[in-house]
């Protein structure tokens, strides 16, 4: 049983790594941006709550999203473990989580870190939004997003650090060297059964 969650700045390829894995273990891949999207779209209780920060341009509460994402955790193709890709991105998300697994005796096997560095991403980013046309994907706008990465995100390696969870994948090389990376650390991991018992 694989409960994982995945850390890196954007450009390190998250996303096609998140896909791959999960078909892998033959686990969900949760997107958080997925998550989100479903529930506006389907006017769920949840995503009307959304919604009506939204409409105030307000930013949608921690409160509301680890809900959503609570009720995505406790769907039954779940049950065998699951993937989170895009959450947490914050410490106070990161103990949210904690708590709502802990409650759920199902804690986390392992947190992957995608380790690449920021001129290879800022090189990466800019080639994509030349290739896809992204005109307002400027060099500035990039290097803000890795601020923003390194000032609420990053605190999260040494959360996961702390709790003996961060694993490295060197994401530099092919898409397929990156995969095999991944996978081999996934093997070192003991793979964990549910807890009996409810954590407090």
């Amino acid at each position: 049983m694989t409960r994982l969650v995945l850390l890196g700045p954007p450009g390190a390829g998250k996303g096609t790594q998140a896909a791959r894995i999960a078909t892998e273990h033959g686990i969900p891949h949760i997107s958080t941006g997925d998550i989100f999207r479903r529930n506006v779209a389907e006017q769920t209780d949840l995503g009307r709550r959304a919604q009506s920060f939204m409409k105030r341009g307000d930013l949608v509460p921690d409160e509301v999203v680890i809900d959503m994402v609570g009720d995505r955790l406790a769907q039954g193709d779940c049950a065998a473990g699951f993937l989170l890709d895009g959450f947490p991105r914050t410490v106070p998300q990161a103990l949210a989580l904690e708590d709502l697994l802990a409650d759920a005796g199902t804690p986390l096997t392992v947190v992957l870190r995608f380790v690449v560095d920021d001129d290879e991403v800022i090189d990466r980013l800019f080639r994509r939004a030349s290739i896809e046309g992204r005109e307002d994907d400027t060099e500035d706008v990039i290097r803000q997003r890795l601020a923003e990465y390194h000032g609420k995100t990053e605190p999260l390696e040494f959360f996961y650090t702390e709790r003996g969870l961060l694993r490295d994948v060197a994401a530099v090389g092919s898409v397929d060297e990156v995969t095999a990376r991944a996978l081999a650390v996934l093997r070192e991991i003991p793979p964990q059964e549910p807890s009996s018992e409810v954590q407090p």
